[in-house]
């Protein structure tokens, strides 16, 4: 896995986010939001990364990511039904969107370290 990839992926999907919620063009699905296997993390998270099931940052990661599909989607539902979402949608902002955002880049940079440590134990071992 590309983590420093999924990391670039989420801060473009997170401003297109942004960006479309401002319209305020009902172009976006709560429901495929919510959908926490779709995305580029998601699809490692479900397949080739669920061999580190038992790591805790594993762990952290698969629930800080699908807390944030959530969260994401609820926002998409407010939006969609004429509430404003502006304020949980700045960035830096005290908000759950924000809150969620932030902790799903340090489960994904821990995530990198632990792999990046057991990669190079693996190597010295040799």
């Amino acid at each position: 896995m590309d983590f420093d990839h999924a990391l670039h992926s989420h801060s473009k999907r997170k401003l297109e986010l942004r960006r479309v919620l401002a319209k305020h063009d009902h172009s976006l699905d709560p429901a495929e939001v919510a959908l926490d296997h779709k995305c580029v993390l998601g699809q490692w998270i479900y397949g080739e990364g669920a061999q580190h099931f038992n790591l805790p940052e594993f762990a952290k990661l698969k629930f800080e990511h699908s807390r944030y599909h959530q969260i994401a989607a609820e926002l998409v539902r407010r939006a969609n039904a004429g509430k404003s979402v502006a304020a949980e949608m700045e960035p830096c902002s005290a908000s759950d969107f924000s809150t969620a955002s932030a902790a799903m880049i340090l489960a994904i940079i821990a995530m990198k370290q632990r792999l990046s440590r057991e990669l190079a134990a693996g190597a010295s071992a040799r």
